[in-house]
């Protein structure tokens, strides 16, 4: 995840292979390569060091909703104290598969993906809400999934 400060300066051929592996991430690293005017190998050594700089992930994207996780919820949090903290806590619990840190009414967006309502209500009551610096919660339920897109491209 970018930093802000820290963000890696990408140069035109890096930005090319991270879009091109947004359209598809199954590309192989010769066509990548032909397409950036690069060797196989030093496509695949570009493709890492995006990787390991965390500039980028190569993962599959499913609907949660469609494997059996019937509950998938955003949380609006309130904090009192230091919210890193709580959200440092949050970020560990495996449920949660998305959180940022906000402003506005929230202090903190956690996405929630669980197996049902009763799953959902124990992680509720067990957990985040036990966890010290929450002030409050409010849970959004997502109801069908209509768009989910990560092609947005480089600057």
């Amino acid at each position: 995840m970018s930093r802000g400060k820290n963000a890696l300066q990408l140069d035109d051929t890096s930005k090319r292979l991270v879009e091109l592996l947004q359209e598809d991430g199954r590309r192989s690293y010769a066509e990548l390569g032909k397409a950036v005017g690069l060797s196989e190998a030093a496509a695949r050594q570009r493709v890492q060091k995006l990787m390991d700089a965390g500039v980028m992930q190569i993962v599959a994207v499913t609907d949660p909703m469609s494997l059996g996780f019937h509950r998938v919820t955003m949380i609006g949090v309130k904090t009192t104290g230091d919210t890193r903290r709580v959200a440092d806590t949050l970020a560990q619990l495996p449920a949660v598969s998305y959180l940022v840190l906000s402003a506005g009414s929230f202090d903190i967006l956690a996405e929630l993906v669980c197996e049902d309502d009763s799953d959902l209500i124990d992680l509720l009551n067990s957990e985040i809400r036990t966890i010290d610096g929450v002030a409050s919660t409010e849970t959004f339920v997502y109801l069908e999934l209509r768009k989910q897109k990560y092609g947005w491209g480089t600057r």
